[in-house]
């Protein structure tokens, strides 16, 4: 190679290629720093044909990544055509699985497939992909959670349990576990198993004494009380989140309800409107 070099014609024509190269690449930067710009500015159609251009020139490598990864943005935040977005993060995951956009276009294609195309078992394999092949522990619990979150979603309540269950065995004192452990006591006392969700809440308060989410612990150990007949226990408990629970009119009906209940002789039990009734969060 150094003998074919000293050829002076072979010599230029490296040299040409490398300035080439070089121009190149300083360009497609330039141009990517204008896009950048221009999308923040909200200019999104402005930015689409600058991130288009320096694919034009850079159709690989670091440049065509973060313009792929930006476009799908764009799209996705600015012009919410969600087809088009996850198109290009599914590109940016193709073309360099382990480059440094490849999480995030992840991410953003188990957050699409979930919440705007609502297939929820490819969202579960979409979001198993950011916990089993990207080396991002410190996230995990966040996508163990979101896959249990589905699950319940899917009203498959005992795979939801399955699920929490790893979160918090796996990710001990981890604000995603704290969550996790709320969801397990509402899902065992919806699923008339109090006594799980008592020891559930037994393990919560060791765990978190300090929690804020002690409030909802409390009315799911409440309600136990209700749904098991022992109403002044009940109403005292629920009395007792007076001024700290996070849904004062549900509390209310809850202590009118019973009180109901106590002056009927516990024969009858009222109703919540589901309106009120509490989601469990995505």
């Amino acid at each position: 190679m150094f003998l074919k070099l000293r050829n002076p014609v072979v010599l230029y024509i490296a040299v040409y290629l490398l300035l080439l190269w070089g121009c190149s690449d300083s360009r497609a930067d330039q141009l990517l720093l204008k896009a950048s710009e221009e999308w923040v500015q909200g200019r999104n159609h402005s930015a689409i044909e600058l991130f288009n251009a320096v694919l034009e020139i850079a159709p690989s490598g670091p440049q065509a990544e973060e313009s792929l990864y930006r476009l799908g943005e764009i799209y996705y935040f600015g012009l919410g055509e969600t087809g088009k977005a996850i198109n290009y993060f599914q590109e940016v995951v193709t073309i360099r699985p382990r480059g440094p956009f490849a999480y995030g276009a992840q991410k953003y294609i188990a957050e699409i497939v979930e919440l705007n195309f609502r297939d929820l078992n490819q969202a579960i394999i979409e979001y198993q992909k950011l916990i089993h092949e990207y080396k991002k522990p410190e996230e995990h619990p966040e996508q163990q959670f979101r896959i249990a979150a589905i699950y319940f979603k899917k009203h498959n309540y005992e795979q939801a349990l399955v699920e929490f269950g790893i979160l918090v065995e796996s990710y001990p004192s981890n604000p995603w576990s704290e969550e996790a452990y709320l969801r397990i006591a509402e899902i065992t006392h919806n699923l008339d198993r109090c006594g799980d969700a008592r020891e559930t809440y037994s393990q919560f308060r060791v765990v978190y004494p300090q929690s804020s989410f002690r409030g909802e612990m409390e009315f799911v150990m409440a309600s136990c009380l209700e749904e098991e007949g022992k109403l002044k226990l009940a109403y005292n408990r629920f009395k007792g989140l007076e001024g700290e629970y996070k849904y004062p009119a549900l509390l209310k009906m809850k202590l009118e309800g019973i009180e109901g209940r106590i002056k009927k002789g516990g024969k009858s039990k009222r109703k919540i409107p589901k309106r009120y009734r509490r989601q469990t969060k995505n």
